[in-house]
């Protein structure tokens, strides 16, 4: 792989982030997660102080310093030699990957360009411009999480392994504020305090021999003192809950993070959140609350060593229960997996972890074709994994499951998710479409099989992914799912409001030239009797006027309330949720 070949004078370009039209640096590429030619821009950070006053605050572009630099920590005479010596290494690994052209899904000119790109952060701005009429009920917090490099990479980028930021837009009175943050993770303030990227990026970065060379150095790092990897790696970059009076920023690869939500509206990270000291080990990037027990339930998995899976639940008030482990072959890609009222349903597929695959020059996430996908069927009080019944479903590969629910008439577990193929593409370049359809998994425990069907009708066939069901419905049947149109592929053109029983589908689409990612479906009352009854909420950017905004559609007639015009780009991203302000009050 290559280092990106973006000089200091790009990376310094004036700030694209003001109230004004941003002026993007115009770099042509042929981009495979765009459908067309994009542009690839950096922000130059403003001087102004993050809310962690001792950590530097202007992005330094990366580039291997003088051990002596002020931009690096206070070392003694041993750490600076082994620096100086580490960052040698470093320059013969990038010089040898600059020798080597990048995969599409690894370069940072086609996986981080247009509005894709980062930008920097926010502090909260109040009283934005509304076209229409913010719906009365709409009080409280809408957060999305996203990925933002806070550095530009000097070798393999992969979109999911920017740092993690925080979108939100607070209403109250009819009027809306907006903010955004970097989640601090502990990978985010060493990397500020030195000035410089040095952790490895897991999907860009670690695939064949210089992805070993990669994780030695970063290695041999920690054995000098010179970073500290005890504290976790994460990103904290994908998933979004409000438990127990705690908003949770979490990517699967660590502990979630404590953001708190500021009076005002602004964002504060507080911890590193462990549940008190209960949890010692990775969660889910999505896990659930249950809306009857409001438990929160979560998988945990290694990539190395065996448990390779395991279960666990938190009570309401944030007592963590047992681990319970799951026996699997192999380490498994779960991003995701589902609940229903007594069951918790967790995907084995074939997008397996194979480290081995490094030493003969590959990627570590890898498509088995021998493997058999399938689906396991736990009871959610169980003490241990033995009581698990696996039921194998061909050729499935679900990277987001969107409920399940119980059929007492036909004694089946439903699932529903949107099956993609190629299972890999998300992680490994090929030349072949994805496809993402919308489908219905029974699972049948007494006899062992399962059968699958499209929901959607061949001829009204369309990517769907990243969504939700009422949440006040999860785990329950529910009739509908609010799900992001990923077209052109994986730019998000609108949202669908698909009948999960008839094959229905309602589309809505954000506008010429509008662009936007995961539709989140706000419940009006939750004690309406009627599904649909709530508005949908949905971050746009206007790629011609390269301005953003925040639509309110009301989810039963799918008619536009309300336009928020946000005072700076807020890049296409991953997952979100809604908190009520009074859900906000009781903030911990």
């Amino acid at each position: 792989m290559a280092a990106s070949a973006t000089s200091a004078s790009t990376w310094a370009k004036p700030n694209i982030y003001s109230s004004q039209r941003d002026s993007p640096r115009k770099t042509n590429v042929n981009c495979a997660i765009q459908s067309s030619p994009s542009i690839l821009h950096f922000p130059k950070q403003s001087k102004q102080k993050y809310q962690t006053p001792s950590i530097p605050t202007t992005i330094v572009q990366p580039k291997h310093q003088d051990s002596s630099s002020s931009a690096t920590p206070k070392w003694n005479f041993l750490q600076k030699a082994a620096s100086m010596a580490l960052d040698a290494v470093e320059n013969i690994i990038i010089s040898q990957e600059q020798s080597h052209p990048l995969p599409k899904t690894a370069d940072p000119q086609v996986q981080i360009s247009g509005n894709f790109a980062p930008v920097q952060e926010q502090p909260v701005q109040h009283h934005l411009p509304v076209t229409g009429k913010i719906p009365e009920c709409i009080s409280g917090v809408y957060v999305r999480n996203g990925a933002n490099p806070h550095f530009e990479p000097t070798g393999g980028h992969h979109f999911f392994d920017g740092d993690g930021m925080v979108h939100a837009v607070k209403f109250k009175d009819g009027e809306a504020s907006y903010a955004c943050r970097y989640t601090e993770t502990e990978r985010l303030i060493q990397e500020r305090n030195l000035g410089r990227t040095v952790f490895p990026k897991a999907i860009g970065e670690l695939h064949g021999h210089s992805g070993i060379a990669r994780l030695a150095l970063f290695y041999a790092r920690g054995l000098f003192g010179l970073v500290d990897h005890s504290q976790g790696t994460g990103v904290a970059n994908a998933g979004l809950v409000y438990f127990n009076n705690r908003l949770l920023a979490m990517s699967e690869d660590d502990l979630p993070y404590h953001v708190q939500i500021t009076p005002k509206g602004d964002l504060r990270t507080v911890e590193r959140y462990s549940f008190d000291g209960q949890l010692d080990s990775t969660m889910i990037a999505h896990p659930k609350i249950d809306p009857e027990t409001n438990e929160l339930i979560a998988l945990t998995y290694n990539v190395i060593q065996k448990p390779y899976l395991k279960y666990f639940r938190v009570s309401p008030d944030g007592v963590k229960s047992s681990d319970v482990d799951i026996e699997l072959a192999d380490p498994t890609m779960m991003h995701d997996f589902a609940i229903t009222e007594n069951f918790v349903v967790i995907p084995d597929q074939q997008v397996v972890f194979k480290i081995s695959e490094m030493i003969q020059g590959g990627s570590p996430v890898v498509y088995d074709k021998e493997k058999v996908s399938r689906f396991g069927v736990l009871d959610k009080y169980a003490k241990d994994g033995s009581g698990i019944k696996w039921v194998e479903v061909p050729d499935c590969f679900c990277f987001h499951l969107w409920n399940a629910w119980e059929d007492k008439e036909s004694d089946e577990i439903v699932v529903i998710g949107s099956c993609m193929t190629p299972a890999d593409s998300i992680f490994n370049e090929c030349d072949e479409g994805l496809e993402s359809v919308l489908s219905e998994i029974r699972l049948n425990l007494k006899t062992g099989k399962s059968t699958r069907r499209a929901i959607i009708s061949p001829e009204d066939q369309v990517n769907l992914e990243a969504g939700m069901v009422n949440i006040n419905k999860l785990g329950r049947k529910t009739q509908f799912a609010y799900l992001a149109i990923a077209e052109p592929w994986p730019k998000v053109s609108g949202f669908a409001k698909v009948d999960l029983f008839n094959g229905e589908i309602k589309k809505f689409f954000y506008g010429d030239n509008k662009y936007g990612g995961e539709p989140l479906f706000l419940p009006r009352n939750p004690n309406s009797e009627n599904e649909d009854d709530g508005y949908i909420l949905a971050f746009v950017h206007d790629e011609k006027a390269w301005k953003s905004e925040l639509q309110i559609v009301n989810a039963m007639t799918l008619e536009l309330e309300a336009t928020v015009k946000l005072p700076s780009r807020v890049p296409y991203g991953f997952h979100g949720t809604f908190i009520s302000e009074k859900d906000l009050e009781k903030q911990a």
